[in-house]
């Protein structure tokens, strides 16, 4: 990859891109968490953002950037959910149309969050070699335009915008932390806190640890197939992600699955809002003790919000 990694004024500019397509999320507090983990905590709240889950912000930044002529003829990418719908919203907003590979097993709500907003979906199996190869035949019949969830540089400063608002509400933070998956978020969050001085964690499932095994290793890991509850990461790390996260990131931290439902289910508990399981990994790991932030001022990013209601991950484990 020889691409040159984008900077902070990158971001700055996808953050006036969309602003007018995004919410600008509140920032929360929790005594209660900041006890529990010894950090004084501060949620940067994508659950409330459209769509539900920060992905919106770089979907649009992508969208509003393809030429007129291109767009016309619509967009498409592979999500298990999320990007699936943020896309959706963007095509919506950009007057164009949105195609999906989505794998089986996406949870009932982000399918039907994709069919609310006109996104046209065709269902894979649950293998990444499955999602691309249908994406690309999708591809290849409309002539859309690729829109990746996040190894793409206009996707990944979108969703740097989210940090950027975090720093502007909350001076002083020490780090920022943030779930990685496919790693587009961490990347982009990276970036703006390389740019202003600021240390950034990944957090990550221990049942889909690839990016902890790439950071370790120096290039980038296979992700073999996994059933973590959070749906959310079960990506394998982008390419270029993966540039940003080995020279910016301190660091990446590793959850159970028993670790990641308890913090799920104490955040719906203390704060009263709803995240998903994947917004519950960083969440996770300010609990856990491992991470070496004790005292210190810590942004999360949480990052969603849809949920299977019907079948809550506390709900199975019982």
């Amino acid at each position: 990859m020889t691409d040159p990694i984008p900077g902070l004024r990158d971001v700055r500019a996808a953050a006036v891109v969309i602003a007018p397509y995004v919410a600008r999320t509140p920032v929360m507090t929790s005594r209660t968490l900041d006890t529990r983990a010894g950090i004084a905590l501060y949620f940067k709240c994508e659950n409330f953002q459209r769509i539900g889950a920060f992905k919106a912000r770089g979907a649009h930044n992508a969208v509003l950037s393809i030429p007129l002529d291109e767009l016309s003829r619509g967009v498409v990418t592979h999500s298990s959910g999320n990007h699936a719908a943020a896309l959706a919203l963007a095509a919506r907003n950009a007057g164009t149309r949105a195609f999906i590979a989505m794998p089986r097993n996406a949870p009932k709500a982000k399918i039907a969050s994709v069919e609310r907003l006109g996104g046209a979906i065709e269902f894979c199996e649950p293998t990444l070699a499955a999602r691309e190869a249908c994406c690309a035949e999708i591809r290849q019949r409309t002539c859309a335009t690729l829109v990746h969830p996040y190894d793409d540089w206009r996707v990944i400063t979108g969703q740097g915008t989210a940090a950027l608002e975090l720093v502007e509400e909350v001076p002083g933070l020490d780090a920022i932390v943030t779930p990685v998956g496919g790693g587009g978020l961490l990347a982009g969050t990276a970036i703006v806190g390389t740019g202003l001085g600021i240390e950034v964690h990944g957090t990550e499932p221990a049942a889909a640890d690839d990016a902890y095994r790439s950071f370790l290793a120096g290039e980038r890991q296979a992700l073999a197939s996994t059933t973590t509850i959070a749906d959310g990461l079960r990506a394998s790390l982008g390419e270029r992600p993966f540039e940003v996260i080995r020279r910016q990131v301190r660091g990446i931290t590793t959850v159970s699955e028993d670790e990641i439902i308890a913090a799920m289910r104490l955040v719906w508990e203390v704060m009263k809002i709803v995240i998903e399981p994947s917004s519950a990994v960083p969440v996770a790991a300010m609990l856990s003790g491992r991470m070496p932030l004790a005292g210190r001022r810590v942004g999360v990013i949480l990052t969603g919000g849809n949920v299977d209601l019907d079948a809550l991950p506390w709900m199975r484990s019982a």
